[in-house]
Order: C-alpha cells, then sequence, then structure tokens
C-alpha cells in the first residue's frame, strides 16, 4: 500500500515564519500528529529572539528568576516556605552550585527556562549519575538534535536519539533524560510555546522595523519639487538638478528643482502622508500582542511610565501570580526526582517582595480589626500565617478603648482575672451572663479627681473665710504702720519663715502656702492646701500607696504555665518524631538497608543536638509568650498609671519589661532541651536502641516538664509585673519610693530578707551580695538572686516631695 502523501500545511505565504507544519498521515500510535517537527528552533531564535526587542526583554523577565532563586527541598509548612527542609541531597547541588563542569547552575537553570519559552518541542535534560546511583550532572540537549522515539510495546517512549555536534547518534534511555515541556492539550510528544500564538506579531515587528529602515536607506523624496522649463540647459546642468534626488538620508528635507517642460512651473508637495504613520501604531499593536502572549506587563521590561505606584505593583503581582510561579512550578516538576514520600522540590520564593502584596493587604485588615476589638490574637495569627498559641488571653477579645477584655468561655475568665461571683450574674463577656469589668481600674472614688478639686476649690463662697484672709492680706491702709506690717506678713508666708509680727493676714497666707504637713493657722490655709494637692501633684495615695497583689502574679503565672504545658508537650512529640524519622536516620547505625546497595547505611549516632533543635524552641517560647507578658505588662503599668494621674498611659519600659522576660524564658527552654540533647547523646554511647532513645525522650520530660513549668512560669510572671511597675515609677519622676516587700515566709531566701523593708527612690538599684536588682525577679540579675523570687515592691510619694515647688 502506498503511503499517504505528504501534506505541508503553512502560512509563508502571507509571512508568518512560525506557524506548525502539520503531517497529513504520518502520526504515532498515539494518535499525534508531530507539530513540533515542524518547528525550527534555528529560526525562531534568529528571526524572533534575536531580532524582536519585546521577545528578548519577555524571555529574559521570565528565565532570570529561576537563575536568580536558589531550589530547596522539604515538606510541610504553606506555599511559601517549608516547615522542615534537607540541605543534603544530591539535587540541591546540580541544581543551586554546579550543575556540570561547564555550566554554574544559575546559568543551567537561565538556559533551561529560555529553552522551555522557545522551543515547541520542549527541553531535554541528560542526567549522570554516579555507580551509587547518586546524581553528580546535569546537561542540556539542543533541542532540535533529540527526537523521542515512541515505544511501540505500550510505553510513550523507548528511548531518545540525540545527534552529536559530529554527526553520531546516541540512544538515551528514558530515566537518563528529563523530557520538559509545556504540555499541548492533545499531543503528548509535543509542547507549546508563546511564540507560536505570537508569531504574526513578531513577523510584523521585526519586518515593520526593517521596512522603515530600508524606507529611510533608500528613499530618496524629498519634501516638495519645484519644477522649471529646462529648454536651454545643457545636459551637464540637468544632470546635476538630478543628482540632487540622489537616495539617502542626508538629503532628507531638502527642496529639489527639476525641470517640467517649456513655460511651466509648479510645486509637488510630498511630505509624509498619514499611511506613513502607521508604523507607530502597527509597532504599538505587536508589542502589545507579544507582551501579552508571554503574559509579561510592560511596566516589568522597563516602563512603568503612565502608571501609579499602586498599579505597577499590582502589574508586577499578577506577572508572578499568573507567569513566574506557574513556570517556577514546572520546572521544579521535572527535578522531583529521588525523594521520599511527603518531600518536594521548588523554588524558594519566600524573599519576593511582589508576593507579599496581597498578603500584607490583609495582615493590615486584621490588624485594623483587631484594634478595633473585632477579632481575637489567635484570629490574626492565623490569618497572618501565624500558629495561634490558644491561650486565655490570645482567645479573648480586646475591646477598644480600655482594652477590656471579653473571655471565650468561663475558664478564660477566670485566667483572665476578670470572673464574676456567679451570685452576681456569672462570667463576664459570656452573650446574657454579664458585661465584662473595665481591663482598668478606677483612679480614685467619686469626686477625687483633679476637676473635682478645682470645681471645690473654686466653689468656695466668695465672702467666706478665704477670701476675708486674702483681702485683709492684700488690704493696705493708710497707716504706714499698718502698711509696713503687711507688707513683711505676704513677704515672710512666701518664705515659708513662721511670722514674728502678729497678724491674722500674715497667718492666713502663710498656712495657704506652706505644705501639708505644716501647721494650719485658719480656714483658708486649709482650702488652698486642698487646690493645689490634687492639682498640682501627681501622687499616689497617702494612705496605702500603690502594691501589687498576690493575684496578679498568680493569673500572669496561670496563663504562662499553659502556654509552656502545651508547648513542652509539642516539643516531646515533634522530638519523638524525629528520632524515628528517615532523614534523622540516614547514615547512622539506626538506618535500615534497604539491600546490600544501599547507600544510606552508617555507623554514626544520631546527632542529639539536631534532633532536639533547642535554638528552634528558644525562638518559638518566645514568640509564644511574647503577647501574654506584654498584655500583663500594659495592664500593670496603665493601674499603676491611672492610682499615679488618672490616664492609662504605659511607658515603653513596660514592654521592655517584658521582653526582657520573655528572652529570659527562650534561653531557659534552650538550656533544659540542651540537657536533652546531652542525655540522649550519652545513651547511644552504652549502645541504646532507638526505642531506649524515644523513652529517653519521655522520661526525661515526664520527670522535668511540670516543675520547670512551674518555676519558670512564677519567675516570668514576677519579672514582667514587677518590671512594668518600677518602669512606670522611673516614668513618674525621683518623688516616687519603693519598698522592698518580701512573702515573709520560710522560702524567702535570706538576701532579700535584708532587702526586706529597704526604701529607695524610683530609679536607683537595690545593691546585695555584691550584685544589683532593679526590681524583684530582675533577669538582668544574677540567676541566684532572681529564681524562685516572689517578692515585690510598695510604691508611695516621698516626704521629700511635700512641698509645692
Amino acid at each position: 500500500m502506498a503511503p499517504t502523501p505528504l501534506e505541508v500545511k503553512s502560512a509563508g505565504s502571507i509571512g508568518n515564519s512560525y506557524v506548525s507544519m502539520t503531517y497529513a498521515g504520518t502520526t504515532t500510535m498515539w494518535g499525534t500528529e508531530g507539530r513540533a517537527a515542524g518547528w525550527d528552533l534555528d529560526r525562531v531564535i534568529t528571526e524572533g529572539y534575536e531580532r524582536s526587542i519585546w521577545t528578548f526583554k519577555s524571555i529574559e523577565a521570565i528565565s532570570k528568576h529561576p537563575s536568580a532563586l536558589t531550589v530547596e527541598i522539604g515538606r510541610g509548612g504553606d506555599e511559601r516556605q517549608f516547615a522542615e527542609t534537607l540541605t543534603d541531597h544530591p539535587l540541591l547541588h546540580v541544581l543551586n552550585v554546579q550543575a556540570n563542569p561547564l555550566e554554574r547552575a544559575t546559568v543551567f537553570k537561565k538556559r533551561l527556562s529560555a529553552q522551555l519559552l522557545l522551543s515547541k518541542k520542549g527541553a531535554f535534560v541528560e542526567i549522570t549519575r554516579s555507580r551509587a546511583g547518586t546524581i553528580t550532572r546535569l546537561d542540556l540537549l539542543p533541542p532540535n538534535r533529540v527526537e523521542p522515539v515512541p515505544d511501540p510495546h505500550g510505553d510513550y517512549v523507548s528511548h531518545f536519539e540525540f545527534t552529536t555536534y559530529d554527526g553520531r547518534v546516541r540512544e538515551l534511555a528514558p530515566s537518563r533524560v528529563v523530557w520538559l515541556r509545556d504540555p499541548h492539550p492533545t499531543d503528548p510528544f509535543c509542547g507549546v510555546t508563546p511564540l507560536e500564538a505570537a508569531g504574526l506579531s513578531v513577523d510584523l515587528d521585526v519586518k515593520a522595523r526593517t521596512y522603515n529602515i530600508s524606507f529611510i536607506d533608500n528613499d530618496a523624496r524629498p519634501s516638495g519639487i519645484v519644477g522649471i522649463d529646462v529648454d536651454g540647459l545643457d545636459q551637464r546642468e540637468i544632470d546635476r538638478i538630478q543628482q540632487r534626488l540622489a537616495p539617502g538620508a542626508q538629503q532628507a528635507g531638502e527642496t529639489v528643482v527639476v525641470g517640467s517642460g517649456p513655460g511651466g512651473l509648479n510645486y509637488v508637495d510630498t511630505s509624509t502622508r498619514p499611511r506613513d504613520m502607521n508604523y507607530e501604531t502597527l509597532a504599538q499593536t505587536a508589542k502589545d500582542e507579544i507582551l501579552s502572549a508571554f503574559g509579561v506587563p510592560e511596566s516589568i521590561v522597563g516602563n512603568a511610565s503612565e502608571r501609579t505606584y499602586a498599579n505597577a505593583d499590582r502589574e508586577e503581582w499578577n506577572f508572578w501570580q499568573h507567569t513566574e510561579l506557574p513556570h517556577l512550578a514546572l520546572l521544579a516538576s521535572a527535578f522531583d526526582l529521588d525523594l521520599d514520600d511527603g518531600w518536594s522540590l521548588r523554588f524558594n520564593t519566600s524573599t519576593v517582595e511582589a508576593l507579599e502584596f496581597p498578603r500584607r493587604q490583609r495582615r493590615e485588615e486584621a490588624r485594623q480589626e483587631w484594634t478595633a476589638g473585632l477579632i481575637t490574637v489567635d484570629e490574626y495569627r492565623e490569618i497572618a500565617g501565624r500558629r495561634p498559641f490558644n491561650v486565655p488571653h490570645t482567645r479573648a477579645l480586646w475591646i477598644s478603648p480600655q482594652r477590656a477584655p471579653v473571655p471565650a468561655n468561663e475558664q478564660d475568665a477566670a485566667a483572665l482575672g476578670v470572673a464574676q461571683d456567679p451570685a452576681a450574674g456569672g462570667a463576664p463577656g459570656l452573650p446574657g451572663v454579664g458585661a465584662p469589668p473595665p481591663a482598668i481600674a478606677p483612679s480614685g472614688p467619686a469626686g477625687s479627681s483633679a476637676a473635682d478639686a478645682v470645681a471645690e476649690a473654686r466653689g468656695n463662697d466668695s465672702q467666706g473665710p478665704a477670701a476675708k484672709d486674702v483681702a485683709a492680706a492684700r488690704d493696705v491702709s493708710s497707716d504706714p504702720a499698718a502698711r509696713d506690717t503687711a507688707t513683711a506678713a505676704v513677704q515672710q508666708a512666701r518664705d515659708n519663715v513662721p511670722l514674728t509680727v502678729p497678724g491674722d493676714a500674715a497667718d492666713d497666707v502663710a498656712a495657704a502656702r506652706s505644705t501639708v504637713e505644716q501647721p494650719s493657722a485658719g480656714e483658708a490655709a486649709a482650702d488652698v492646701n486642698a487646690a493645689r494637692t490634687r492639682i498640682e501633684r501627681k501622687e499616689l495615695p497617702q494612705d496605702d500607696g500603690f502594691e501589687v497583689i498576690d493575684s496578679d502574679f498568680d493569673t500572669a503565672a496561670a496563663a504562662v504555665t499553659a502556654a509552656l504545658t502545651a508547648l513542652l508537650a509539642r516539643q516531646e512529640g515533634v522530638i519523638t518524631a524525629r528520632l524515628y524519622a528517615p532523614k534523622t536516620r540516614k547514615h547512622t547505625r539506626y538506618w535500615q538497608p534497604d539491600g546490600d546497595t544501599d547507600l544510606r547505611r552508617g555507623d554514626s549516632p544520631i546527632d542529639g543536638a539536631r534532633v532536639v533543635g533547642a535554638a528552634r524552641w528558644e525562638e518559638e517560647t518566645t514568640s509564644t509568650l511574647t503577647s501574654i507578658l506584654q498584655q500583663t505588662a500594659a495592664t500593670t503599668a496603665a493601674t499603676f498609671s491611672a492610682t499615679v494621674t488618672g490616664a492609662t498611659t504605659v511607658p515603653p519600659g513596660a514592654a521592655a519589661a517584658a521582653l526582657a522576660a520573655t528572652t529570659m524564658a527562650g534561653r531557659a527552654v534552650a538550656a533544659l532541651l540542651a540537657d536533652l540533647a546531652a542525655l540522649l547523646d550519652a545513651a547511644q554511647l552504652e549502645h541504646a536502641t532507638l526505642d531506649d532513645l524515644a523513652d529517653t525522650v519521655a522520661a526525661f520530660f515526664r520527670a522535668r516538664a511540670a516543675k520547670f513549668t512551674a518555676l519558670l512560669a512564677e519567675s516570668s510572671a514576677v519579672a514582667t509585673i514587677n518590671g512594668a511597675a518600677d518602669a512606670q515609677a522611673e516614668s513618674a519622676g525621683p518623688a516616687v519610693l519603693r519598698t522592698w516587700v518580701t512573702r515573709g515566709d520560710t522560702r524567702v531566701r535570706p538576701a532579700h530578707q535584708k532587702l526586706n523593708g529597704t526604701t529607695l527612690p524610683a530609679g536607683v538599684p537595690y545593691a546585695v551580695d555584691g550584685s544589683t536588682l532593679r526590681f524583684p525577679g530582675d533577669p538582668f540579675a544574677p540567676t541566684a538572686l532572681t529564681i524562685n523570687c516572689r517578692c515585690r515592691l510598695r510604691y508611695r510619694i516621698g516626704p521629700s516631695t511635700k512641698e509645692t515647688p
């Protein structure tokens, strides 16, 4: 039977060099039509990539990112970052460092990306392995020299035929070649390329510019012609005139004189016509079509004019989301080789700023909702892609403006210290049960504010004793002796010196201007003193002062205990899982080899420090406790401030105290896990099994977790609350005095018994046993003076400040 005649379909007659040619009747067993066979890659590169600026810039814009980004292997996490990564896989070396002896990995990835965009057949990568099966190099093969040979027995490809530059044909097994292509919807042996859709536009762009260059080089058309009668002119003169029509850009715009016959004279305008202006429109249209085919906005290739910053940012995000990320995913999927279940390979895009655009907007909206009290801290952390703390403080809503907590349940209400007596209506913050109390205590009883004091002072009867006494003091009679007596009385009253000259005016004025502790000589002194002490002083209550109570420490310690208990429980589970993980056991004596050729066996022990990961847990501990202790510090400082000034200001030092306490807690957890790592290393010296190591972890947490949690929670609460109160006292000024107060039981250490009752101004540290403490539980003091500390400070106004400045 004669073969089916070859039918060539081409649009070459209309100038399209990039329309594929199909061969009717020549099909594979899978029904493909050999679409890629007619794709002349050399011509595509010469005429499309190298001569079309927009094609070149589009491919450069897309291929430069695979070259710049690193490849990583990991599992878990989200679309931006793995929860756990591998660092020693052979693929990481060839894809991030050196692909082959001639190419660095950056060059290899860029060439691979460009070939994928240009070649309709796709890209071919030859893999070279060692005798042990480890990948040692990757080589790009020229796509136009590689042919996939279909397998007649059922598999897609029997082998690949590669024609070398010296004419030899090499047969490569499918296991040695990575065939990467943007898949065609119907033909598995063919890919797609943006240049196929943009072929006409590329041709128009190149040929339009070529036409204009040729026109400029060859056109002899001047801007106008003046015709004259050439009768009587000799041939030499006529030749000279006609030479003026010589082609070239140097004659552009000149007026040319030629002959027009006997007696004739006319003018012809040959300047640019409207059809000559079509090039600009044609070039713009071709550019838009090429960029659209590649999915590259114009701002990405360097022209961001006529765009706002927001529009340019949005275009960059669109480019990454709809063009670059799918391209990176396609490249990464081709090398997902030799990986255990659950592990995957991808490009690390966590540093790409453009991809943060929608997340940044969502986080900003969530922050505003949290500030308004519409969502909880845990809900915000979920939106921000972080793990929720799931403790009472982060489950509660904090209602503005006083940041009053609305607990999620009765248990959280008790932990937050806002639970009400059940007989009075139940727990606050629950629907239909009762309203939450304010987060900040009232500044004092009714009528004790500065405004009330002023109103009281100004509300005195103008005819009362104060008015009469002041009038008497200021009244100067015509009698010189009386005048001298009044003047001396006023002067001596201002100097706070007991008067030697008798007189009611002098006594009353002196009493009014004296401090509270001076004897009062009349009702005027009492009235003036009441007004000034309430208006001009930021004074603590004279009777009790300010002191943190036991329930404040207990509430904070309970919140920290809950968070640490959950954290340590998760640590035990994660560390145990890591002991059994293949990545941990690889190349150790705990690896079970898969046959004699398995090179992952070894004799070394498991690295206890790597399994424990103390640094990671230190960071997570700090992150977990930050919000809890910062809220505790802010509440303490605000209560102190309300007591002193009636306002609810929180100084920066309060937040610093919370951060210092979280840092201390993180280091304590790291030290605890360092002990566990040492135990694991010691157990392996006795040739413990993997189950023995897991039992060691369980026994360690069972023996130490509860005591460690209680101790660290108490230390964190004492350091945070005392530090916040001391920062607020220091911001109020040196007038505030602090007295060290212990619990008064047998647990108080001797060094703190020495400090009991010691009073110092705010900002002056306490000295004991050669060390200094800013406040009880100071995280910067020696551990021997702070561990298990339950002391506090009592604050009051010092005697030296009881005189009006």
